[in-house]
């Protein structure tokens, strides 16, 4: 799978994959924070048990915490907890996002962070030969293969979503 969308100004997201050796496809919506996960995957024509979010967490310890779950799903904070070995975590305040991960809100990809964290994705995602996450800005989207996505964002598999 290539980037074949010539008209999309590559993100840091895709250079990274593109450094990586990495196959992905991009695509792009008009950027419109307002969104939800699920107007974007019919947007994009796609399943929207495929297209993923990235939430990012911090826990009563003090360490921050990146989900990737599917976007018609919610985070269950326990799950999240124990999966990371915490008492308890919660979702950090949306102001914190972009100086926490130098990614805005809608716009936030599990790759390519200022600085790494635990990141962990949801088990659904290995159902899919492709999933979507965010490329790092609002209004664009990268389709890859979960394998790739979990090697190249050190991601962790865990049962995240609420039943």
């Amino acid at each position: 799978m290539k980037n074949n969308d010539k008209t999309t100004e590559k993100t840091n997201v895709m250079r990274l994959l593109d450094a990586a050796g990495v196959g992905y496809q991009s695509h792009t919506y008009e950027a419109d924070p307002t969104l939800s996960g699920e107007q974007i995957a019919r947007i994009l024509g796609e399943e929207v048990e495929k297209v993923f979010k990235t939430l990012v967490t911090q826990a009563k310890s003090g360490q921050y915490y990146v989900f990737v779950i599917p976007v018609a799903s919610e985070l269950d904070l326990k799950k999240a907890a124990k999966a990371c070995g915490e008492k308890a975590i919660s979702m950090i305040k949306q102001k914190e996002l972009l100086p926490l991960t130098g990614y805005v809100h809608g716009g936030c990809s599990p790759i390519g962070m200022k600085k790494p964290f635990p990141t962990y994705i949801d088990w659904t995602a290995e159902y899919y030969d492709t999933v979507f996450v965010s490329a790092g800005r609002v209004g664009c989207q990268i389709e890859l293969a979960p394998a790739d996505l979990i090697r190249e964002a050190k991601l962790q598999i865990a049962e995240l979503t609420e039943n």
